[in-house]
């Protein structure tokens, strides 16, 4: 249960204290490093076994689903990146590998009844956090870690599907896969933030018009709720079956820090254009920022609310609050207008994180309730990543780390812009023409009373 006395504890630790649990101090470089290297050695002795003889790299164990493993494979890029400890990296290169295949798509053949756009977008997302900060190259034979982007990038925009709702992508891409007629902010977000990202990094302006594209599509959706545009709602989803006029109003926190992350991408790469929208203000940034805030914080620690007060979070929604983390730092260094807003939440988060991280037999497993110091008697995968993901970004109070890089300013992974292989069908990205960008702003606004019984199944499957 919530305690406003030790949420005001952890706030007084956050300013420069020890807490309990995992002991981290917080002004103290190598105490946040120790208590994150302890959270990320357990996580992988406890929960891997892909780099063990016979098993598969880059997979975790039921009752975890196969894009849990690429975030969680995202999370160690960054903490060698934060740390520099590199004891993990030899298994992060073959997971990665592996799993992107020589192609780079991300598709493994083991995967086709459970894969949809979203999870393949998470293993992008660690294949980009890799490009973005020179983590150690993959083995020859296998395309470079932003190739790898490029290459889900290209395996995606062909199923752009303008045939209901004017346009988007559909959660699944395997049409006997159960979502298929859903298109949600998890695959719609995700090609977005992977285009942001690639406009970036590569500085081809190509991909800022698909960004643009889908942002155009996201935004005249009823998923985007910007009846309050300073508290801006993000639905999960809605049926394409009655053109996508059903959303579904679901709150999921990753749901706001995948558009937060994508739009401060974009925002960084094209502030210099003065006549592109997202370089005349930051009003959607910050309404969404606020949205995420006002539904997902208790006295500035982050909670799930959608499950962690009912204390029924299921396996993905256990890993919610690590995304969303590792986000919003990515947008407080990308948009300096919102670190000020930002890192109160992430200071205080990680606090509550560290007095969390005091359980199993060992005294030192984390819990997932960051607003109370007693162990919550839950352990697992996303607990940990949540926990190493928050810690980890309290570094920056303490020491000046760079923000993602691009080609320009020193990252070293080489671009391909035809990768993907015999799976992609634009090998050349072509123009994005008037008719692409119409399409996407003709969606209805009609919005019909969501329907429990139609959905229900929408909460509990595996993906995110």
């Amino acid at each position: 249960m919530y305690n406003p006395l030790r949420s005001l504890a952890l706030l007084c630790l956050a300013a420069g204290g020890l807490v309990e649990g995992i002991d981290v101090d917080f002004t103290s470089a190598s105490s946040i490093k120790s208590a994150t290297s302890t959270i990320a050695y357990d996580m992988l002795s406890s929960w891997y076994y892909g780099n063990q003889t016979g098993n598969n790299p880059g997979n975790l164990p039921p009752p975890y689903y196969w894009w849990e493993a690429g975030a969680m494979f995202m999370h160690l890029v960054d903490y060698w990146y934060y740390t520099g400890d590199a004891s993990n990296n030899a298994a992060v290169i073959q997971a990665i590998s592996w799993q992107a295949g020589t192609n780079g798509e991300f598709q493994p053949s083991n995967q086709t009844s459970d894969e949809g756009n979203d999870d393949q977008a998470f293993w992008a997302f660690s294949a980009l956090a890799a490009a973005e900060c020179n983590f150690p190259d993959p083995p020859a034979g296998y395309p470079s870690y932003i190739a790898m982007g490029q290459a889900v990038f290209n395996v995606q925009t062909p199923r752009w599907d303008p045939s209901t709702c004017g346009g988007g992508l559909r959660w699944q891409f395997n049409p006997l896969n159960p979502g298929y007629t859903y298109k949600n902010i998890a695959a719609n977000g995700g090609y977005f933030q992977v285009a942001a990202r690639l406009a970036r990094y590569t500085g081809n302006e190509t991909y800022v018009q698909y960004a643009d594209k889908m942002w155009d599509w996201i935004a005249a959706s009823p998923l985007y709720d910007a009846s309050n545009p300073d508290l801006i709602q993000i639905n999960d989803g809605a049926e394409d079956t009655v053109n996508c006029t059903n959303p579904n109003p679901a709150q999921y926190s990753y749901n706001y820090g995948i558009l937060i992350a994508g739009l401060a991408y974009l925002y960084n790469h094209v502030s210099r254009l003065p006549f592109h929208p997202f370089a005349v203000a930051d009003a959607k940034r910050k309404g969404i920022v606020n949205g995420l805030f006002h539904t997902f914080s208790e006295h500035n620690i982050l909670v799930e609310a959608g499950c962690e007060p009912y204390n029924n979070c299921n396996t993905n929604g256990l890993t919610f609050k690590s995304f969303t983390v590792r986000w919003l730092v990515v947008a407080a260094q990308l948009v300096p207008s919102l670190h000020a807003q930002i890192w109160p939440y992430i200071t205080a988060s990680a606090a509550g994180a560290a007095g969390q991280c005091d359980g199993w037999t060992n005294g030192q497993y984390c819990g997932y309730h960051w607003t109370t110091d007693v162990w919550d008697g839950t352990e697992g995968v996303g607990q940990q990543m949540s926990a190493m993901a928050v810690i980890n970004a309290a570094l920056f109070n303490v020491e000046a780390l760079a923000a993602p890089l691009t080609l320009s300013s020193g990252g070293k992974s080489k671009s391909d812009p035809g990768a993907g292989g015999t799976s992609s069908t634009t090998h050349t990205l072509a123009p994005i023409t008037t008719a692409d960008r119409a399409g996407a702003g003709i969606v209805t606004f009609l919005v019909l009373a969501f329907t429990l019984a139609g959905t229900y199944w929408l909460i509990a499957v595996e993906t995110p």
